[in-house]
């Protein structure tokens, strides 16, 4: 089998923040834009390409509910996490002033996030498809009295003039996203290096089956930092989670607690463990 291009594939077009993420972890591969997530992710399973850069929670948005759909139906591996804090930045075609402004277009959501700003400025807010894609229409329709939302890198990809950065109301806006590749490649454990263990499993129907099954976690003492219920292949046959943990498959107390996992549960499977990227240290929470 030869081996896949040097590619990685992200849903959006060029300019989202997906795209930003591709060039800020691996600005020595070629990003490719995808329509979809799934098409992102057959790329990597076709070998067409190394790397998929998807996104699967955002701090004020919350989860991207189709990536939970996607995963058990693909025998992709996670192989890294990237944290991208979401900058909006008020663009607009060269030379423009802020004050000419009188619309603003972008996604939905980034107007949410800008809405005290928008209003300060008196603009009338426009919904687009997505962010990067008001910064592209924008370009090919150049407007002195319109502007878009959108990422630094949408600015410079389409020749726009940032005239706001950090144009969001909030700071401290975050994307999680997901590093898959067709290949395993769980890392070497090292005792001082923190890992990320992320599982999916089905429990068993049996009383407290959740309870039981998650209980060899704290009685080893290894730290759950998500659990994600979603539908899976029928709405009766047992409810189906996404876990993360703090741990690696080779320390011995972890061993113990996916061993009492895996006996309460119908299906378990270990979607890739990874280095824990250096935001969580960056913003754990101090103990009580």
């Amino acid at each position: 089998m030869s081996a896949a291009p040097n590619i990685i594939a992200f849903q959006g077009v060029e300019g989202a923040y997906s795209h930003l993420s591709c060039r800020r972890v691996f600005p020595e591969m070629e990003a490719f834009a995808c329509e979809t997530f799934v098409e992102a992710m057959f790329m990597v399973d076709q070998g067409k390409a190394k790397l998929a850069m998807i996104p699967l929670e955002n701090s004020t948005a919350g989860r991207v509910e189709e990536i939970y759909r996607l995963m058990p139906k693909s025998e992709l591996h996670i192989i890294g996490e990237h944290f991208e804090p979401v900058n909006h930045c008020l663009l607009g075609i060269r030379g423009t002033t802020i004050e000419q402004l009188k619309t603003v277009s972008s996604h939905p959501q980034a107007l949410a996030q800008c809405d005290g700003h928008i209003k300060q400025l008196g603009l009338e807010p426009i919904a687009a498809f997505d962010t990067a894609g008001s910064a592209y229409e924008l370009a090919q329709t150049p407007d002195n009295t319109h502007g878009a939302i959108a990422s630094s890198l949408a600015a410079e990809l389409y020749d726009l003039e940032i005239l706001q950065d950090n144009f969001q109301d909030v700071t401290g806006n975050t994307t999680r996203f997901l590093i898959l590749s067709s290949e395993q490649g769980i890392p070497e454990h090292k005792p001082d290096t923190p890992y990320i263990t992320s599982l999916m499993f089905t429990v068993r129907n049996i009383p407290a089956a959740l309870y039981k099954a998650l209980g060899g976690f704290a009685t080893n003492g290894i730290n759950m930092v998500k659990l994600e219920s979603y539908i899976g292949n029928g709405l009766t046959k047992g409810a189906s989670f996404h876990l993360d943990v703090e741990g690696h498959p080779d320390d011995r107390m972890m061993q113990y607690a996916l061993q009492e996992l895996e006996f309460f549960t119908k299906e378990m499977r270990n979607l890739g463990t990874y280095e824990a990227h250096e935001f969580r240290a960056q913003n754990r929470p101090l103990p009580e």
